[in-house]
């Protein structure tokens, strides 16, 4: 089953069961959805879908960020609900061993020497890591931290 049939498939369960949580959170990323479609004019598949999940994951650690800076424990743990709805979908996520791994061998691959060598080694990262289970931003700073 696909991912977006995955989701279709557990809105209709939360619309049943009652749970608002999951029915509300699961129809903002069906929204999210059309509106990519809308504005690039392609069809969502499951890779564009993942983009659309962490998107909408990256704004709500935003959101809770700021609203345990301002004291807003409630909205915070509403938006940190979201996120949990959302992850389930998301693949599983590589460890920072197993990055760290991928990273050494890209460096390997690539004969990097230092920093000026980043691109090429993220090139080759981008290529190596499946999408979506790796945060790029953790991988970023690894090879940052082996480079130098």
């Amino acid at each position: 089953m696909s991912l977006l049939s995955d989701i279709q498939s557990d809105l209709k369960q939360a619309m049943l069961g009652k749970d608002e949580l999951t029915r509300d959170t699961l129809r903002m990323f069906k929204a999210e959805v059309q509106k990519f479609e809308i504005d690039s004019k392609e069809t969502v598949d499951d890779a564009k879908a993942l983009q659309v999940i962490n998107k909408m994951i990256k704004q709500r650690n935003d959101s809770i960020s700021q609203f345990t800076n301002g004291g807003r424990i409630d909205l915070a743990e509403k938006e940190q609900s979201e996120v949990d709805v959302l992850s389930k979908y998301k693949p599983k996520q590589l460890d920072e061993s197993e990055i760290t791994t991928k990273v050494n061998e890209a460096i390997s691959e690539s004969g990097a020497a230092g920093m000026q060598d980043i691109g090429k080694v993220m090139g080759i990262l981008k290529k190596s890591i499946e999408a979506g289970t790796a945060d790029m931003g953790i991988v970023s700073k690894i090879v940052k931290d082996q480079l130098s």
